[in-house]
């Protein structure tokens, strides 16, 4: 029998080392300010959903959610307008991040080295590491990062992904680059503060995958130029991370660029990533699209003539991002931005309490944004019958088809002395018991 039993792991250790484990999920820093606000959710089915966690884990398949962290959340924007989601401190993402960890999925922490958002045109420092040298501020990343790290460790939020700052491209904590040659930039500084972060997540939480987050996911030329950069100083990271804004990034593939001057897409810059950087994986960190009214401003590719601004657009975005990267060997993750947008909560009024969890709406979540005490009403192009499942009308139950073929090993925990394990498959949570057997959290078999 214990032949059997070691033989039987022996086979699962190899399974896991072959599967190629998948990430599906959302960002979801926001969720506990509209769980405040008392804003309940609908499923594709109509129903009440007390927990989006246990929805998008058992219901839509997901296995991963992102959080940011700022280091002392303002509240405010760049421009020093108010802003309730800029909030997301150690306390906040501890919590969320437990939450996360408990439901079984994967937890992707984003780090901004920040006390508000970090981007490609704003790379500030935190207010209490203004001013310091190269130098002080790359030992102030490292002690920071292990500090968080630490905490999370010992509140059972340990996390699985590591994003080392976010959309750094043009430069981070005050210290400026560029992805072309340009003078002034200070590649030193910034390389140090990349080698700072890296290494404390390495040190910290070994087994984490380390993202370096970017936002020209399109543009083959500066995505070699600055990961070159990365690979020439060793920096010691796992995953080349991208955002994937349709109207600020482009087009899918070379069919939908037919006829435009424009020939950048997604799907050719990452099949250069993969003969550039064949050693590192890719992951869409953060993607989103609208679904009923399109950006007013900042807009650079018009895409509805491929993904009209409506519900069915964005359920087609969704499907056409998932079917044109699955099969690409080294996309491992897509994440989307915002899932649980629903407007400002619904213990406020509107007229008089603006902003309550957002300032604007993006409109490009997956429930609907008006106020409404029975629940916001998810997106969906139509409703499930014995023809048509979730899937095939709503694009977060979509998502789970980016895993391969649907099926196999996602993730599986070693062996232990332990006699029952759990595991993620196909994003959901089960029970692997010796014998071999699978049991759902229902204690069903599967």
């Amino acid at each position: 029998m214990k032949r059997f039993f070691t033989l039987f792991f022996t086979v699962l250790v190899c399974l896991y080392a072959q599967a190629q484990t998948r990430y599906v999920g959302g960002d979801i820093s926001a969720l506990p300010l509209y769980e405040k606000h008392n804003s309940p959710y609908k499923d594709v089915n109509g129903r009440n959903v007390s927990n989006l966690i246990a929805l998008l884990t058992e219901g839509c398949g997901w296995n991963t959610f992102r959080v940011r962290i700022f280091v002392n959340p303002t509240k405010k924007d760049h421009d020093g307008s108010s802003n309730p989601t800029v909030c997301q401190d150690l306390a906040y993402v501890t919590a969320l991040g437990k939450r996360i960890k408990a439901s079984g999925a994967y937890f992707m922490l984003d780090f901004h080295y920040s006390d508000t958002w970090v981007d490609a045109t704003h790379i500030q420092a935190p207010s209490i590491w203004k001013g310091a040298s190269d130098t002080d501020m790359a030992d102030s990343v490292s002690a920071y990062t292990h500090h968080v790290l630490q905490t999370l460790k010992a509140n059972d939020a340990t996390p699985d992904l590591v994003q080392v700052g976010n959309e750094i491209m043009y430069g981070l904590c005050g210290i400026q680059v560029h992805p072309y040659d340009k003078s002034g930039d200070n590649w030193a500084g910034y390389l140090g503060l990349l080698h700072a972060g890296c290494n404390a997540v390495r040190e910290e939480c070994p087994n984490a995958q380390i993202i370096i987050h970017t936002d020209r996911p399109t543009n083959t030329g500066y995505n070699s130029y600055y990961y070159n950069k990365l690979k020439n100083a060793n920096v010691d990271f796992d995953v080349i991370g991208l955002s994937y804004y349709p109207f600020w990034h482009g087009y899918l593939n070379t069919e939908q660029v037919k006829g435009k001057t424009d020939k950048n897409n997604l799907v050719n810059a990452i099949k250069n990533l993969k003969t550039l950087f064949p050693d590192k994986k890719v992951q869409i960190v953060e993607c989103a699209y609208n679904f009923q009214w399109w950006p007013s401003k900042g807009v650079i590719y018009d895409t509805q003539d491929v993904w009209p601004c409506s519900i069915q657009g964005q359920y087609q975005f969704v499907k056409d991002l998932v079917d044109n990267l699955k099969p690409l060997e080294n996309v491992t993750g897509i994440n989307y931005w915002f899932p649980e947008e629903a407007g400002n909560g619904d213990d406020t009024n509107w007229s008089t309490s603006k902003g309550t969890v957002i300032s604007t709406w993006q409109n490009r979540g997956f429930w609907s944004e008006n106020i409404s005490s029975s629940g916001h009403t998810i997106n969906k192009t139509g409703s499930v019958s014995a023809t048509k499942t979730a899937a095939d009308v709503c694009a977060p139950y979509y998502m789970k088809n980016f895993y391969n073929e649907g099926t196999g090993v996602e993730s599986i925990s070693l062996p232990s002395d332990k006699p029952s394990r759990k595991i993620l498959k196909e994003g959901q949570l089960l029970i692997l018991r010796p014998d071999g057997s699978l049991y759902g959290p229902d204690g069903n078999r599967r």
